[in-house]
């Protein structure tokens, strides 16, 4: 079944089983965090899949009937949900939103939910980051310098790309900035993913950066507003800033990875390359894993044994 209408499908599903997501849903942003993308994410992936059952039996699927789900049956809702437009890693995403919401469906209603856990995602390959060079990631911030045609404009395109390769920011934290946190102090507390917190380091180019953004903003900063504004006023919208790094990539020749999150890329790998360490760069970037960022910086064994060798008191 392809996605349709989130509200239609949910049509389809029983009052008790849409009542269980709609709980699970509040506790995974109560308990856990989840940002609002995640949760939309989430709710349609498992929407999706419990109106998919009811066709597929014939009947509303109650959390009785949830509790009998096999694996034959999931393989017809794996089978009929691969398709146009839904490759490996989309599949492999709906899957484990079903796993979690079946993980907590079955606790709650004590029945075993080994049909759907043991569901295997299909194998894909992970896409490694492609980090911009240093000299790419200082033209890009030059050349959107020149873009615009409102001055104030162009000094708050270096401000923002400025804190996503100088600072590792995911674009969503820093047009998330609020008017309180300007003027930058030497470190900012960032509330990433899930909610997770982390320190990170505001370089001097950084704040001289946003400085000079808000010496030529219009607009009045407002506590409580926005600290980088679009060119009417409102809060700025990542679109915007994918717009204006599509715009000089074209006129650099720099190939259609150069977005805005590959300018966090190139934070991470930029501070290996001169001799960083990766769980430092890890607690920079806000990962939970260091697995995430090893590939994040595109570090190979060679390389993880090269760090261990230099830092390890044991090595050599």
């Amino acid at each position: 079944m392809k996605r349709g209408d989130t509200a239609a499908q949910t049509g389809l599903i029983s009052p008790a089983a849409r009542d269980a997501l709609a709980t699970w849903l509040d506790q995974q942003r109560a308990l856990k965090g989840a940002a609002e993308n995640t949760l939309t994410a989430y709710q349609g992936d498992v929407a999706d899949f419990l109106a998919f059952m009811t066709a597929h039996k014939a009947a509303p699927q109650g959390l009785g009937a949830l509790a009998q789900i096999t694996i034959s049956d999931m393989r017809s809702w794996m089978a009929r949900t691969r398709g146009p437009g839904v490759g490996p890693r989309s599949m492999a995403r709906k899957l484990s939103a079903v796993k979690a919401f079946y993980r907590w469906l079955a606790e709650r209603e004590g029945f075993e939910p080994t049909a759907v856990l043991t569901t295997r995602a299909p194998k894909f390959s992970r896409k490694l980051p492609r980090p911009l060079a240093v000299d790419a990631a200082r033209a890009m911030i030059d050349c959107v310098e020149l873009q615009s045609r409102h001055p104030w404009v162009a000094t708050r395109d270096v401000a923002v790309l400025t804190l996503l390769w100088g600072c590792g920011l995911r674009i969503s934290e820093a047009i998330g900035l609020r008017g309180a946190d300007a003027p930058l102090p030497e470190a900012l507390r960032i509330s990433g993913k899930g909610g997770k917190e982390r320190v990170v380091p505001v370089l001097p180019a950084a704040r001289e950066a946003v400085g000079a953004y808000l010496r030529a903003c219009p607009f009045p900063q407002e506590a409580d507003g926005p600290l980088f504004r679009a060119v009417r006023g409102g809060p700025l919208g990542p679109r915007a800033i994918s717009q204006v790094m599509a715009d000089a990539r074209m006129q650099l020749g720099l190939p259609a990875t150069a977005t805005p999150h590959a300018m966090r890329h190139s934070f991470a790998t930029h501070l290996l390359d001169a001799g960083g360490d990766l769980r430092a760069i890890q607690e920079l970037l806000g990962h939970a894993s260091l697995s995430t960022t090893q590939a994040y910086t595109a570090v190979d064994t060679a390389r993880l044994m090269e760090v261990y060798n230099r830092a390890h008191p044991k090595a050599g």
